[in-house]
């Protein structure tokens, strides 16, 4: 049986916590994300051609809301267990009648909430710069839970693996938002020559953008189903080494 009250009292503090910060959590990624729509979607977007059909300004949409969403879930979540590994208050949670199931929804999320509400507000601000559509509004909806709540829990991963504050952005800095530029952001990757383009199929983030931009316009350069599978599995696997870390006790008991 859950612990509902223990997850409650996780999920309370952490999303408290993003509003005492809310400067660095929701104002900066969203001033962030609106220079990008000024610099690309306006200002070079009208000087582009169709990307697909789709006016490029339009066509970026997808890609800079994901790239939002990885980086924001995955940072929310890592600072989120990182602070009480660091400040040794972990061992409170430790000792409290929560388990992993309670854990983890309380901190994962709290940071997927955090992140569904930037990409809101990310959504309404892309309204002011650039006219788009959303052809499969649910499933753009359930897409997007789907990648915050992934994403929540590679944070949560890092935040426990991580030692430090510098290897807590290691993984972020300079895997994942290499990945996330060259996944296919900016551009449609049936643009590529080969073999960059067959080199660009190894490359996650590739698909993760490609699901997202299927439920805007309706087309995408890979299968959705190939999209929505990868993610489904990169959760079952993340789910699977949290609980693992637990039993074990690694970077938790030490």
């Amino acid at each position: 049986m859950i612990n509902w009250r223990g997850t409650w009292a996780i999920y309370k503090q952490e999303v408290a916590r993003a509003w005492r910060t809310v400067f660095g959590t929701i104002v900066s990624p969203v001033l962030t994300t609106s220079l990008y729509f000024v610099v690309f979607g306006s200002a070079i977007g009208g000087q582009m051609q169709a990307v697909g059909g789709v006016h490029y300004g339009a066509f970026i949409v997808p890609g800079l809301l994901m790239l939002t969403l990885l980086s924001e879930s995955t940072a929310n979540a890592s600072f989120g267990i990182y602070m009480p590994r660091f400040t040794g208050s972990v061992y409170e949670l430790l000792s409290a009648p929560v388990g992993v199931t309670e854990t983890l929804l309380g901190f994962v999320g709290a940071a997927a909430t955090k992140s569904l509400i930037l990409a809101a507000i990310i959504l309404a601000t892309a309204t002011v710069f650039v006219d788009y559509t959303i052809v499969h509004p649910i499933l753009a909806v359930g897409y997007i839970m789907l990648v915050a709540a992934s994403f929540s829990l590679l944070g949560f991963i890092l935040g426990l693996w991580a030692e430090g504050f510098e290897k807590l952005q290691m993984i972020p800095m300079l895997v994942l938002m290499p990945l996330t530029f060259l996944g296919g952001t900016f551009y449609s990757i049936a643009m590529l020559p080969e073999p960059w383009r067959t080199i660009a199929l190894f490359n996650p983030i590739v698909y993760l953008v490609n699901g997202l931009r299927w439920t805007f316009y309706g087309a995408s350069d890979v299968n959705i189903l190939v999209s929505a599978g990868s993610t489904f599995a990169f959760l079952a696997i993340c789910i699977v080494v949290i609980a693992i870390i637990f039993k074990t006790g690694w970077r938790l008991r030490s």
